[in-house]
């Protein structure tokens, strides 16, 4: 028997259907998502002849109509229907990525994946859908499997069967391993930034010879002696780059980063242990003051493989500014030049892929980035994807954006303490002084989109929580294709100069 079309179930039901979630891939029922009411339900249709269905019928399910003596059944597209989602349609599950050219595409409400999988549709890049850090979790009070969840009914409601992987960002403590992984994580960003000691940059040759004599040398496996004859005298003519140890380039990099190659490979064997499936591995040190030199760059990698830790990507912290929601600031020139010599380093060591952390909206370093790195890109985005949520409501639902701009002014200044950002609240007028029609060109204006940028987490939780989730929710919800488009246009540009 033909598996039933979209408008036949439409019609039997009189739901409102995704048509491209409609489909027969798990065999013996046909499954779709569809909306009734404002919310989303899980819809499957079991055989004729009265055979087990395999979405597993029961009281949960609601039936809603018959298709040539086929019932359909509805439940709600909660996360107990999520798992059973991910084991009819394997394709909902995430996987590893590996040496793929990706991207990242963090969803902070949980509604944006739709948006994200037209965005990335035909570009021939691999995309990871299900990403968020441990801090954005804690600040729009999510959780792991609620970002997982939300992931798969995205891919399924788009009938996205290309793959897609989930990247548990940021992660600092074992037992941030141990919650993504539950969840079913496939790739997790080690972030040991809180073990790089900064302020090496500027320390003397006898603070930092102290410094590298007081790490934990047990746990690097290595005694001073041996980093001293492994690395100091050695030249190595790479591939577009010249690294010269001497002793005070070692002891600057072992000084800067030997704690936070023991975190990171102490990370790594948690992961290993827990691990119940194939997983990779991010190491990221992007948040940190200074910039990470190639030599800093060859040591923490080299150190890295030779404790036995693998990775598919790694984030320097690179020259020049990575403000959120902006652009690249900073000589393009001297972007380009210290880029190529990372480069360098990845390809001698790897290769891997340079992953480009707060690397929402530098549109002006893509072109760079692709054209230097070649396929080992991973280009990471989350918070950029809020902005154009806020686009859309600010067409949606003026009011309710103005009510944002104006509480996101009031607690900039002290959300904004944990971002790099330089944005100017002053620069900020109130949103009485906007005619409807010129809100959403906030989105386009500086200080307006840091502002709004940092302040997520206010509004979404916190004192905004009660005030602005549900309404920002069900505005997006009321109008979702205004939503995807302006996430598909928005991301677009992010993927385009990669997908060359």
């Amino acid at each position: 028997m033909p598996k039933p079309t979209a408008q036949a179930i439409r019609q039997a039901t009189g739901l409102d259907l995704y048509d491209a979630s409609v489909t027969d891939a798990a065999v013996g029922v046909t499954l779709f998502l569809a909306r009734r009411g404002g919310e989303k339900f899980f819809g499957h249709i079991p055989p004729a002849d009265g055979a087990l269905c395999q979405a597993g019928c029961n009281k949960r399910n609601e039936p809603v109509g018959d298709i040539d003596g086929r019932r359909v059944c509805l439940e709600p597209a909660d996360a107990a229907a999520a798992g059973k989602l991910r084991k009819l349609l394997p394709w909902t599950r995430p996987k590893c990525l590996h040496l793929a050219t990706s991207a990242g595409l963090g969803d902070r409400l949980g509604l944006a994946t739709p948006g994200h999988v037209r965005a990335v549709r035909g570009s021939g890049l691999a995309c990871v859908l299900a990403q968020q850090s441990i801090r954005e979790m804690t600040r729009t009070d999510r959780n792991p499997q609620q970002v997982m969840d939300d992931a798969a009914w995205g891919v399924f409601q788009e009938g996205f069967t290309d793959g897609f992987g989930a990247d548990a960002d940021h992660l600092q403590k074992p037992e941030d391993i141990d919650a993504t992984v539950a969840a079913g994580f496939t790739m997790f960003t080690i972030d040991p930034g809180a073990h790089v000691d900064n302020a090496a940059d500027a320390d003397d040759a006898h603070a930092l010879a102290d410094k590298v004599g007081r790490l934990p040398m047990a746990d690097l496996d290595t005694r001073a002696a041996d980093l001293t004859s492994r690395y100091v005298g050695k030249r190595l003519d790479l591939d577009g780059a010249t690294i010269a140890f001497d002793e005070i380039t070692l002891l600057r990099a072992a000084a800067k980063y030997g704690r936070a190659v023991a975190h990171a490979a102490a990370m790594h064997r948690h992961l290993q242990a827990v691990a119940t499936g194939p997983v990779e591995l991010e190491i990221s040190v992007d948040e940190t003051d200074s910039p990470t030199t190639p030599a800093e760059h060859y040591f923490f990698a080299a150190e890295l493989k030779r404790l036995g830790v693998t990775w598919v990507s790694m984030a320097p912290r690179f020259v020049g500014r990575f403000e959120k929601g902006v652009d690249y600031i900073g000589d393009l020139d001297a972007f380009a030049a210290s880029f190529a010599e990372h480069v360098a380093v990845m390809k001698a060591l790897g290769p891997y892929k340079m992953s480009i952390h707060s690397g929402s909206d530098k549109f002006s370093i893509y072109p760079i980035v692709a054209d230097l790195a070649g396929p080992y890109v991973h280009l990471k985005t989350a918070g950029t994807s809020y902005l154009e949520a806020l686009r859309a409501v600010a067409g949606i639902e003026p009011g309710l954006f103005r009510a944002i701009l104006d509480f996101a002014r009031g607690r900039y200044d002290q959300d904004k303490a944990t971002y790099h950002v330089s944005a100017d609240v002053a620069k900020v007028p109130a949103a009485e002084t906007f005619k409807d029609a010129d809100l959403a060109g906030l989105l386009d204006q500086f200080d307006a989109r840091q502002v709004l940028h940092v302040t997520y987490g206010s509004v979404l939780t916190a004192d905004g929580g009660r005030k602005f989730r549900a309404p920002l929710l069900a505005a997006l919800k009321a109008d979702e294709q205004a939503h995807y488009a302006v996430l598909e246009r928005h991301l677009g540009r992010h993927l385009a100069p990669l997908a060359k």
